[in-house]
């Protein structure tokens, strides 16, 4: 992955660096709350053994109550979907950690340098094969609010998906701006991957399946292996229900 933006000096910086700093590092500095966001959001500092990363640090006393989800949990949620992006290997949450931080507990994930002034919606026909795998990552975490400018392109025209305090819910709640493939085919390669995570996740012994169960509940993990196996089965992107089907805003 290209973290050389964000980081403090030019050397080219892996994941497990990026992780481990953000697990260790010390928080150095708040740069303030970030705008447009439904719960307290902030840019940080952190540093550790030279390396300086800018990250969002999202403390869990300044989650917003929600009536469906349980509060306190959007945290945890934010984990468990990069620990999912990571298992698929599909690189699309940027790295994201739980820890403690100046304001309690809470995420804190690498933050992706971008244009402000590209997301979903001024995306050109490039980027589809991307949206083709956010689209059937927001679907397996059943992520309830995929908006436009959730969607990030990296200086390396690299797609991220970030805000994903809302996913895991055991009932259905996706909500997405990308309906682009709903009905088609997945990819092949795609549904291989899909595959691979099915296994981890029915796999008691697997690290990951033990990462998971540290975040979400039961329940939200039975769900999360119910959607895989409806993937494999379907091996088709999911149809809008007739329920909410886009997030509001949109962007």
């Amino acid at each position: 992955m290209s973290e050389n933006d964000n980081a403090s000096n030019s050397t080219p910086v892996t994941m497990e660096q990026v992780v481990e700093t953000l697990n260790q590092g010390t928080i150095q500095a708040e740069h303030g709350i970030m705008r447009y966001s439904s719960n307290y959001t902030f840019l940080v500092s952190v540093t550790h053994n030279d390396l300086a990363l800018m990250a969002v640090y999202k403390p869990q006393r300044g989650e917003r109550p929600l009536w469906d989800f349980p509060d306190g949990t959007l945290c945890y949620r934010e984990v468990a979907a990069f620990l999912t992006s990571q298992e698929l290997g599909w690189q699309i949450v940027p790295p994201t950690v739980l820890r403690e931080g100046p304001r309690g507990l809470g995420s804190v994930q690498f933050y992706i340098e971008h244009d402000p002034e590209q997301n979903y919606f001024s995306f050109d026909t490039t980027i589809l094969p991307q949206l083709m795998v956010m689209a059937a990552f927001d679907y397996l975490v059943n992520n309830a609010d995929r908006k436009g400018g959730h969607c990030l392109l990296d200086s390396q025209g690299h797609l991220w998906g970030i805000d994903h305090g809302i996913t895991f819910h055991s009932s259905h709640k996706l909500r997405t701006v990308i309906w682009d493939f709903a009905g088609q085919p997945v990819p092949d390669s795609l549904l291989a991957d899909v595959d691979k995570l099915c296994g981890a996740t029915d796999n008691a012994d697997s690290s990951f399946r033990q990462a998971l169960q540290k975040l979400l509940t039961e329940a939200e993990l039975r769900a999360f292996q119910t959607r895989i196996r409806t993937l494999l089965r379907t091996k088709r992107y999911p149809q809008p229900s007739s329920g909410p089907n886009y997030p509001w805003p949109p962007v």
